[in-house]
């Protein structure tokens, strides 16, 4: 007697051929957090404001294409705001390989290198919109919570996996493994999305950005003051472990990511069980304590506890705010506010991330650590206040 198999719907398949599409995306990405600081340090000889503003760079450029991208995915499919971020996460490459025929010019090398992580940005809000919005609409109602987290896994996998390739690649080949590396990766993930079924746009009323901005803005600045540790993360942690001697330094971001890997596989649910402002006050509070660590940890080992303990906390923090996000909003207009929702992490990260490279100057990369955990916190009242304004679900989705 054969036991029946379960196939997977045609829905199934197109979003795991998405989370794919991400996954091989952001492993290329991912593969410059631990080399660019490096680069930049080591090879063009600036200090922690430039690699600030190189990685901020990224940030402000996403911050700067989230309504754009938003608007795109609604009005025209989440298939061709996917499609376009693809072409400038390819753009980016080149951009990275350009910068080094002027090494010998490091003001100008580091110019281009802004210019490709501008374009890797603007890259990224298309990308991530876009396939978050295509999830939603694929998988329908009563799945945003985790819909939103398993997107963010696919990203959180990859860039955990893409820092030690990353390594691998700068220590044998150096930063033109990078480029090369993210220019084929984007090439190859447009060959990917091509076969997955378009989702046709919904019409949207001429007051679709104002109704979001109203929604979306309080779940939005929760984030932004939560969202700070994941920019830290990226921009200085391997610094300040290759600092203090904490070996392999790359290990610091790939614990963080792989335990919001794990936070996610197994707690994913949780924000469309418990709620998502209840989820995301549970996770930033773990989410400080782990900053908190890292920045008090006099050991190697208890650093990297740290790391994972914040990479842990921040798993459901994202998809908990960005329920509220999405709840909140128009179906119509689910793109656009995924992409404003995004936008208050980039304003924070564009922002804050070349100020915490002055205050590192100043007092040292282990301070903004701590710094990093005392903004987290100031997501808790605000997650608060969405509980207390807190609508039943049927209310919230037909609004």
């Amino acid at each position: 007697m054969t036991m029946p198999q379960r196939s997977v719907s045609p829905a199934g398949r197109s979003v795991l051929s998405l989370m794919a599409s991400v996954f091989t995306v952001f492993l290329v990405t991912g593969a410059a957090l631990p080399s660019l600081p490096l680069h930049i340090h080591d090879q063009l000889g600036f200090g922690p404001f430039m690699i600030g503003l190189v990685s901020g760079a990224q940030f402000a450029a996403s911050l700067i294409s989230r309504f754009w991208s938003g608007s795109v995915s609604d009005r025209r499919g989440p298939k061709h705001a996917v499609t376009a971020g693809l072409i400038m996460a390819a753009l980016a490459g080149v951009f990275y390989l350009l910068s080094l025929l002027a090494l010998a010019s490091p003001v100008l090398s580091v110019a281009i290198l802004l210019a490709g992580r501008a374009l890797l940005g603007g890259a990224e809000s298309f990308i991530m919109t876009g396939a978050q919005s295509w999830c939603l609409a694929l998988a329908g109602p009563g799945h945003a919570g985790k819909m939103i987290a398993w997107i963010g896994t696919a990203m959180f996998v990859a860039l955990a996996a893409g820092a030690p390739l990353g390594s691998f690649l700068y220590a044998n080949w150096g930063f033109a493994a990078i480029g090369l590396a993210t220019f084929a990766g984007a090439v190859a993930t447009l060959a990917l999305v091509a076969p997955i079924p378009t989702v046709k746009p919904a019409p949207q009323g001429e007051k679709a950005i104002a109704r979001v901005l109203k929604a979306v803005w309080l779940p939005g600045m929760g984030m932004a003051f939560a969202g700070i540790g994941y920019g830290t993360m990226t921009a200085f942690a391997v610094l300040l472990f290759v600092q203090r001697g904490w070996q392999p330094a790359w290990l610091s971001f790939t614990a963080f990511a792989v335990a919001l890997m794990v936070a996610r596989v197994f707690f994913g649910p949780l924000p469309d069980r418990l709620g998502g402002a209840r989820t995301a006050i549970i996770f930033v509070v773990i989410h400080s304590v782990g900053m908190a660590l890292v920045w008090f940890s006099p050991f190697a080992w208890l650093a990297f506890v740290g790391t994972a303990l914040a990479g842990f906390g921040y798993a459901l923090v994202y998809p908990g705010f960005g329920m509220e996000a999405v709840a909140r909003a128009p179906m119509e207009a689910r793109g656009l506010a995924m992409g404003v929702y995004s936008a208050f992490i980039d304003l924070s990260l564009g922002i804050l991330a070349p100020l915490l490279g002055l205050v590192a100057n100043v007092a040292g990369l282990g301070s903004i650590f701590l710094i990093n955990a005392l903004l987290a916190l100031c997501a808790v009242p605000i997650a608060l206040r969405l509980r207390s304004h807190h609508q039943p679900e049927q209310e919230r989705i037909s609004s």
